[in-house]
């Protein structure tokens, strides 16, 4: 070979050589990175999945160009490029949320306060209003030739066939006008007879003004019916199938007091006050479940003298003197507990509705049949719990939960914790003849009957406690079939003609996508999205491993683990917030820049540990309840726990274990800090609640009940109680405008903090910033600050 052709192939080989051998090289992890705009490298998931009503095309939120807002996008079933849709293309398709008429071939909607009416098989829409006003919750009649909507409180008709608009109710927020005033004693009464019967100008003059009234009525006999409400709110004013009853609820006028967040940064330079929520313990308001009898012109109250258990005062929740904790409290009072109603719920026939009705101390849920002819309720379900009704299918308080009528019209159906994990029963009001359709140590959610009547549909964690599947079961229960075979979480939802499944998929290393395959069992699945950015896949995310941690009480809370290759003998646990979340699951975590931060964490040699503690959602009742009276007990022993088996287990030095977390986690950071001080060298404690007297109502009230009546329950699981017990070096970092968990709270605890001596602590303030931080500079500090805190003491 001549020299010249050998230097050709040899300059040949070396330029291929990187061409074909090359491999991106990964990307050094550093809190810069890890905290910028997830947008531009991270990627943003698809969200908000939903169907065209022909089946052919999925709907989603996205945002690949990285712009402020996510925009609408839309691809084919058969997969191709995703096409951004235009202002005039999101216009000509209803929006998600609505309401389908019997034969779903026409659905209401509501979009930007204004009602709409979408024909699905012609795929046109029809603007009904067009107001300044806001318009809300479209309902089609019993006959479906008429559609009901709201505007402010009021109710209104639109005649489908004439296009015209009437207005059913008026409801004035006022006492009822009177001709003359009633008299109040009956010497009042007597002379008022008299006066009319001696002086008979004042007699015609008031016989003239009530002729004058009627003549007014017969002017406008279609004028709505005005209903006055005494200086009451009105709330879910709903017609009742035969268009004779109005019910509503009645809610007295708040009379709390709102807590005042200063908001300092600010356009005008100048403070503005953010008017934010009460604290826990505030008197509630008073609501009541109403009807009105348009024939009757009536107005009568629903009475739940007649619900099983409502004369009973639960433990701790009221002020009767002294409390003892160790003795049973319930005792009877002589008025019912107050209560908050929901619905009604009328059988698809419209001949039988019932209301969810839930004690206002949420240690109780009834279920009862309402008759509106007498206003009396029947209870044929009935739910107590000592800690507070919850559940994933109930949510918090207030809220009626997931329930509904079966098509038979006969049967109502619910999800209960009756045995312990969420599950779906059906009952027949009639006999309470009740059959679980669910059963097992494990959670459903999200039911819903398909449009065929013939089965459910639903999503569980049946095959483990952190991977969710969906599934499709026999309308009257039976064998399941799963229909989504992906590790991880599978969110899916079904296509109108029942034939496919949009997927909402993650993995523990991988962000959700959008995912379809066919609606039967073992199916192939397809990825239609990409949204991850080339930087981003650059580095080799970490699959946790899921692992189980013996606790002192014999339980065996799951917990992911992050394993470095070459271990430095430190740790470093997290603590999710929110008390009720699931983190140790199999999915992509809500705590996404958390989950970055621990592969930094163990690139570093740190072995990470974060537990699903007592209180996590996903593990049933007696998990979620565990925590009842006393935050701060089982929910950080198992982080102790965690921290003894991570030394037995896993050669961790005991005396360079560090902890922290953000809101609920903050909390049992200090916790950790100020109770159990010799087992974490070091803590972050981020947005944190210090007092749990100064949270809100909703929340602490269920798990704590009021402050003024379990004061032993707050004492003992606030820190700022136990702040004299820290010894090693804790950061605590807070956004001032915070109008969740209040900067106050942070700035109490650093006034106790400063009275008790203690030195090792530091506070980092971040001005602009609420509960959810926003801007990528405020993530960056922080977390470099909690970096460098455990570089500092960990090492």
């Amino acid at each position: 070979m001549k020299p010249t052709k050998q230097l050709f192939i040899l300059c040949a080989l070396i330029f291929l050589l990187p061409l074909t051998g090359y491999v991106q090289p990964k990307i050094e992890l550093d809190v810069n990175t890890i905290m910028q705009d997830p947008k531009t490298w991270l990627g943003s998931s698809p969200q908000d999945i939903f169907w065209s009503e022909d089946s052919k095309w999925i709907y989603f939120g996205w945002n690949p160009e990285a712009a402020d807002t996510d925009s609408l996008y839309k691809i084919s079933i058969n997969g191709g490029e995703p096409a951004k849709l235009t202002r005039l293309e999101r216009l000509q398709i209803p929006t998600p949320e609505g309401t389908y008429s019997r034969n779903y071939q026409t659905k209401l909607f509501e979009r930007n306060g204004d009602i709409y009416l979408y024909d699905t098989k012609g795929n046109s829409i029809l603007q009904i209003t067009s107001t300044s006003d806001v318009e809300s919750n479209p309902k089609f009649s019993q006959d479906e030739k008429k559609v009901l909507f709201q505007q402010g409180m009021n109710l209104y008709f639109w005649d489908r066939k004439a296009g015209s608009t009437k207005q059913l109710t008026d409801f004035k927020k006022a006492n009822k006008p009177k001709d003359s005033p009633s008299p109040k004693t009956d010497a009042e009464k007597f002379v008022k007879q008299e006066e009319l019967s001696l002086i008979q100008i004042v007699k015609k003059r008031k016989e003239k003004r009530q002729r004058a009234k009627k003549a007014r009525e017969r002017e406008n006999p279609n004028a709505p019916v005005k209903i006055y409400t005494d200086g009451k709110e009105v709330q879910e004013p709903a017609l009742s199938p035969d268009n004779r009853f109005v019910t509503f609820r009645l809610i007295e006028n708040d009379e709390s007091t709102n807590t005042i967040v200063p908001d300092f940064v600010t356009e005008t330079s100048f403070v503005k006050d953010l008017n934010a929520r009460p604290k826990v313990g505030y008197p509630q308001r008073v609501s009541q479940f109403v009807f009105y009898d348009l024939q009757k012109d009536t107005l009568i109250y629903i009475k739940t003298d007649s619900l099983p258990g409502i004369f009973d005062v639960p433990e701790f929740t009221k002020i009767s003197g002294k409390l003892d904790s160790s003795k049973n409290n319930k005792t009877k009072q002589q008025t019912p507990r107050q209560t908050i109603s929901f619905g009604p719920f009328w059988n698809e026939k419209g001949t039988q509705a019932f209301v969810v009705v839930r004690s206002i101390d949420n240690k109780d849920r009834w279920l009862a049949m309402l008759d509106l002819t007498s206003g009396n309720l029947q209870s044929f379900e009935h739910q107590h719990d000592d800690a507070w009704i919850a559940g994933p299918n109930i949510l918090w308080f207030p809220a009626a939960g997931a329930v509904g009528w079966m098509p038979d019209n006969k049967h109502v159906w619910f999800c209960s914790e009756e045995t312990g994990y969420s599950h779906l029963y059906s009952v027949n009001p009639a006999t309470g003849r009740k059959k679980a359709l669910t059963q097992g140590e494990f959670e459903i959610y999200t039911p819903e009957i398909s449009r065929d009547k013939k089965n459910w549909y639903f999503h569980a964690n049946n095959v483990h406690p952190g991977e969710i599947h969906f599934f499709r079961m026999p309308l009257k229960g039976g064998k399941w079939e799963k229909l989504t075979s992906m590790e991880g979480r599978n969110a899916a939802l079904v296509s109108p003609n029942g034939k496919e499944l949009a997927i909402r998929y993650s993995f523990m290393n991988k962000p959700p996508e959008l995912f379809v395959q066919k609606a039967k069992p073992n199916s192939r699945t397809v990825q239609l999205t990409l949204s991850t950015k080339e930087e981003w896949r650059n580095y080799p995310w970490r699959v946790p491993e899921i692992v189980q941690i013996p606790a002192r009480d014999g339980e065996k809370p799951y917990a992911r683990l992050y394993k470095p290759a070459k271990a430095n003998g430190a740790a470093i646990i997290f603590v999710h917030g929110a008390g009720y979340l699931q983190n140790a699951h199999k999915g992509w975590s809500g705590y996404f820049r958390e989950y970055m931060f621990h592969n930094l964490l163990t690139d570093k040699g740190y072995t990470v540990l974060d537990i699903d503690y007592r209180a996590s959602a996903g593990y049933g009742r007696d998990w979620r309840t565990a925590i009842y009276r006393h935050m701060g007990n089982k929910d950080l022993n198992d982080q102790l726990d965690g921290a003894k088996w991570l030394v037995k287990e896993h050669d961790i030095d005991s005396t360079r274990i560090g902890i922290y977390g953000g809101s609920y986690g903050g909390f049992i950071t200090f916790m950790a800090m100020f109770t159990a001080p010799d087992v974490f060298v070091a803590g972050a404690a981020l947005r944190p609640v210090t007092d749990w007297a100064h949270y809100n109502h909703i929340y602490t009230s269920n798990i704590l009940n009021i402050p003024q009546a379990d004061t032993v329950a707050y004492r003992r699981s606030s820190p700022i109680y136990h702040a004299e017990g820290l010894k090693g070096h804790l950061l605590i970092c807070h956004g001032m405008a915070d109008t969740n968990v209040h900067f106050q709270d942070t700035v109490r605890l650093v006034q106790r903090l400063i009275e008790l001596g203690k030195e090792n602590w530091e506070v980092a303030m971040y001005p602009v910033e609420s509960h959810g931080f926003k801007e990528p500079s405020s993530w960056t500090d922080e977390y470099k600050r909690v970096l460098k805190l455990f570089e500092n003491t960990l090492q």
